[in-house]
């Protein structure tokens, strides 16, 4: 059995540790909090896009945007939303897992993949499992800035504009609530069909430029919001599945407080019964 002095080094250090899990368990819980809001705050910007693409859509149904238009797959990209830090669960790890299924599908069909990471997790996992990486990007922080997504989505509407991608993905983290976030992979382009019923009976707008032009606008703004609101709705999920991370740690170290403090105990009552021993069988020898 280990002494007294080291099962109390050990507490000690433990004991330290727990201070930091809980320190960054209030940290996650407050930022998550600031990234719930944010990501509520931007989500009607993209409904209200969407919907005005539904409008266009439905007042011009001769014209067909390429951006809505289904064609044989031989190349898809991939754009892979994970965190910059770790100390957040399973939540990269389960995300992967469901970008691995689908990868895997994807080959048995002969199709190439082009990944576009987003995180440095994201780019560590593309460079591990020798993808084609054609974009990355890093360091988007707790309030990710829709100017740095921007470029890295240029790249893939360029490529799916001139051919050379048939389809978009995004691999996604969901935010279900603070204790459960959700792996998600959802096709952007081409763009899936609207229901058009709630818009039988509204006004179209007259539109400057043409309204062509304007759908193309959008549809470029759409992508691209489309894939900023993953990466705000990430940091959420990054939030809250550190919380529940540091929580855990937490906990496991009382616990293991717990059983050092009683094992110390015991070896504190093993010293003092030797000692009691030793000067018992010291007194008896002198008389």
């Amino acid at each position: 059995m280990a002494g007294a002095k080291e099962i109390r080094t050990q507490i000690k250090s433990i004991q330290n540790t727990r201070k930091i899990t809980k320190a960054m368990e209030m940290v996650a819980a407050s930022k998550m909090r600031k990234a719930q809001e944010n990501m509520e705050a931007t989500r009607p910007y993209l409904d209200k896009i969407r919907g005005v693409i539904a409008n266009l859509s439905n007042a011009h149904p001769e014209y067909r945007h390429p951006f809505m238009v289904e064609r044989p797959v031989k190349r898809v990209g991939l754009i892979l939303v994970t965190t910059d830090r770790g100390l957040c669960g399973g939540l990269n790890v389960n995300l992967f897992r469901q970008a691995i299924n689908a990868m895997k599908g994807w080959a048995d069909k002969n199709i190439e993949i082009d990944v576009c990471a987003v995180g440095t997790k994201g780019v560590a996992f593309v460079k591990r499992g020798a993808l084609n990486p054609v974009a990355e990007i890093t360091g988007l922080g707790d309030r990710p800035k829709f100017v740095k997504v921007q470029g890295a989505v240029r790249i893939m509407l360029d490529a799916y504009d001139a051919g050379n991608l048939d389809e978009i993905w995004v691999a996604r983290n969901e935010f279900v609530n603070s204790m459960a976030q959700k792996p998600d992979i959802e096709r952007i382009l081409p763009l899936m069909p609207v229901d058009l019923t709630e818009l039988q009976h509204r006004w179209d707008y007259l539109y400057e430029p043409e309204s062509k032009d304007v759908l193309d606008l959008l549809l470029k703004r759409y992508v691209a919001a489309s894939v900023h609101q993953a990466t705000i709705e990430n940091v959420a999920c990054e939030m809250a599945a550190r919380r529940i991370a540091m929580k855990n740690a937490s906990d496991n170290a009382g616990d293991l407080i717990r059983s050092l403090k009683l094992k110390y105990n015991k070896a504190r009552q093993a010293a003092i019964t030797q000692e009691i021993a030793e000067i018992v069988s010291g007194a008896a020898a002198v008389g």
